[in-house]
């Protein structure tokens, strides 16, 4: 559901984009499931190495986001489950990363669509991991993505909303311009509430910023014009 950090798979530092985000992109579930067992693979080898845990968490979330993106909660459900532990084991190891709070966050945030009961379960985590992060880093653009995205499924009485959503995405944009993945919730938040022409608006800037994004490509055409 964001633009991923990386260096999964030992991509070079000047790469562009790692074999995550560019899988995601294109939705291919199938090479992301191959991304996501090479990082459990090596996440089981090294059950002290933070980054490892964090890895494969992150390979299982883009997981989970590309079947959401696909209609298929259940098998987003899986995916983020399956990460679960992984991340959970990242922020046990270095409880003062907020990328690694923001992950486990958003896996527990990603199980609950498919089963409303589960928000029992994961609501919490998927409230309180992403508050963490913001509270850890309240200059990442991505973390702000990442609370807005919980704010926008979960219900105003819940303490969620679009407006609240709305706020995040503007916040994650006005600290990083270049954010595609904000552009692209703010888009979809401002669809929901009906102002279709100011969401066409943020989906194009969006695809602006990252033309291979599949799923910004599928919202913009299902946005009406006004």
């Amino acid at each position: 559901m964001t633009r991923l950090l990386t260096l999964l798979l030992a991509a070079p530092a000047f790469a562009a984009q790692s074999p995550v985000d560019a899988a995601l992109d294109r939705q291919d579930r199938a090479a992301l499931a191959q991304l996501a067992q090479a990082a459990a693979a090596r996440a089981a080898q090294s059950s002290s190495d933070a980054a490892a845990q964090y890895a494969h968490a992150l390979a299982q979330s883009a997981l989970a986001q590309a079947a959401m993106e696909q209609a298929d909660k259940n098998a987003a459900r899986a995916a983020a489950e399956a990460g679960i532990p992984a991340a959970r084991r990242a922020v046990e190891l270095k409880p003062d990363n907020a990328e690694y709070h923001r992950i486990l966050g958003t896996l527990c945030g990603q199980v609950i669509p498919a089963n409303v009961l589960a928000g029992m379960k994961y609501g919490a985590c998927a409230r309180d991991e992403v508050n963490r992060a913001v509270e850890l880093a309240p200059k990442s653009a991505l973390n702000y993505v990442s609370r807005g995205v919980g704010n926008y499924y979960l219900p105003p009485m819940f303490g969620g909303g679009l407006d609240k959503a709305i706020g995040d995405f503007q916040k994650a944009i006005q600290l990083d311009a270049k954010s595609d993945e904000a552009y692209l919730w703010l888009g979809l938040a401002l669809r929901k509430q009906g102002k279709n022409a100011q969401a066409r608006t943020a989906m194009e800037k969006s695809l602006a910023l990252n033309p291979a994004r599949a799923w910004t490509k599928q919202q913009l055409e299902k946005t009406p014009v006004q």
